[in-house]
């Protein structure tokens, strides 16, 4: 891992695995959903529509959705890697997965409209480093989209409107509010990345890490893995469904963590994940060789 090696080339298979293969577990909850809902219902056919358009885009290496999103990622780095290097090496990426195709031109000039026609920007990609006593990168990434982007929330508590008090009953109430208010406008089904705790920066970043975590998996803090499991349940028998049209699946994992927070403060702080949960992670070895993660 000299200072001049470069990992753009394996930052631009990262991305394309992310924006046009959908990873086994969310494929996998798509497919469950699928066999719960009535045969002739609109859920069955936007499901059936969604699996469909996965296995086209597999097929053709082509993106999973139009909305190719935002770059998000975390890269665990060994002591004495340049993190500007890697800066400049993943924002190279990003315009080169950009050229093949593997994302849309998404970066836009927030004060003159203009779009920088390469993918990157100021704030894209986003990346976080984080330097760690293994000799090896590792890197991982989501793509998020501005549909689901749009329907994300925060929460102050106590909130008197929904009876939400500085408890985990109260963090349930506002979850579960969120999916109401999002209803098929964040292209469900969805995945919930939720941070409790955390100041209004912090949270964010926190609960877009949560949707890193494979969807089966359990939470190691029992009345954390209570309440994922809990506010899955009860999201599903909110009847929102597949694209707002109704039906068993509206949620397909729900995922929270916790920071802590300043006394004067409580936020619950929800990343809504479209079905097109895009994820991918790669290892990269002193010797530069690849292993790709799940």
């Amino acid at each position: 891992m000299g200072a001049t090696e470069s990992y753009t080339e394996t930052f631009v298979e990262l991305i394309r695995r992310a924006s046009t293969e959908l990873p086994p577990d969310v494929l996998e909850a798509l497919e469950e959903g699928r066999k719960v809902e009535q045969a002739d219902g609109l859920a069955t056919i936007a499901l059936d529509t969604i699996l469909n358009n996965v296995e086209l885009a597999r097929e053709s290496s082509a993106p999973i959705c139009q909305d190719t999103g935002t770059p998000v990622v975390w890269i665990h780095h060994p002591t004495g890697v340049s993190t500007r290097g890697l800066q400049k090496d993943f924002t190279a990426a990003v315009r080169e997965a950009t050229s093949r195709k593997y994302l849309r031109p998404n970066a836009v000039d927030t004060l003159t409209g203009s779009n920088t026609g390469d993918g990157a920007g100021r704030g894209i990609p986003f990346l976080h480093f984080e330097e760690w006593d293994e000799p090896r990168l590792e890197v991982r990434m989501i793509l998020k989209g501005g549909g689901s982007e749009n329907v994300g929330a925060q929460y102050k508590l106590p909130d008197a409107k929904l009876g939400a008090g500085r408890n985990l009953e109260g963090v349930r109430r506002v979850v579960l509010d969120a999916v109401v208010e999002a209803q098929g406008k964040g292209c469900a089904p969805g995945v919930l990345g939720v941070c409790v705790g955390g100041d209004r920066v912090s949270a964010f970043e926190e609960s877009k890490r949560q949707l890193l975590r494979p969807l089966k998996d359990t939470n190691p803090t029992p009345e954390l893995a209570e309440l994922e499991a809990r506010l899955f349940k009860e999201g599903n028998e909110l009847g929102v469904g597949p694209m707002g049209f109704g039906g068993e699946t509206t949620l397909l994992g729900v995922k929270v963590g916790v920071l802590d927070r300043l006394p004067a403060c409580y936020f619950v702080t929800i990343s809504y994940m479209c079905w097109a949960s895009r994820k991918a992670a790669v290892s990269i070895d002193q010797e530069g060789g690849v292993t790709w993660l799940s």
